[in-house]
């Protein structure tokens, strides 16, 4: 049994940090097996059928604090060195078809709530740019366009 994947790919990017840091090679070789568990499902895929394990997973959003993403698996991806893995393919594919004319990319879903004072449970202080599908979201964009240029998809 795994755990979830937001769960997972938090510790994946900060042992990936911390191997970076280190030249740990017993570290690295956790972060590989880690990352084997997103590659494996190619981000957001059953192994069983290919079927879309959650619908969330492909509605870009930000921040990213209790639910996973495209986004934020490709982000982490990067970060730790594996992007160039084929398995990445299908969630890039999916993310460049999401760029707008603009070339920007949009926040498809709002998962949290803007408060101006701290309350329990997916509140934010900050205004993360809320969701519009037609309309770029600065953070999403920033997001896309640095898994896109580390995949050599931009120059």
């Amino acid at each position: 049994m795994n755990s979830s994947f937001v769960e997972s790919l938090l510790p994946l990017r900060a042992l990936s940090y911390y191997a970076k840091m280190t030249a740990d090679k017993k570290i690295a070789q956790t972060v590989k097996n880690a990352a084997e568990l997103f590659l494996k499902r190619k981000l957001y895929k059953r192994l069983t059928d290919d079927s879309i394990i959650k619908e969330r997973f492909v509605k870009l959003h930000y921040p990213c604090y209790y639910e996973y993403d495209i986004l934020f698996g490709l982000k982490v991806m990067a970060e730790a060195g594996f992007i160039d893995d084929s398995r990445c393919d299908d969630a890039l594919y999916l993310l460049e078809s999401k760029q707008l004319p603009d070339g920007g990319f949009p926040a498809e879903e709002k998962l949290y709530r803007a408060i101006r004072s701290v309350r329990p449970s997916r509140c934010s202080l900050v205004d993360w740019g809320g969701a519009r599908r037609k309309h770029s979201n600065e953070f999403v964009t920033v997001d896309a366009l640095f898994v896109l240029k580390q995949a050599g998809r931009i120059d």
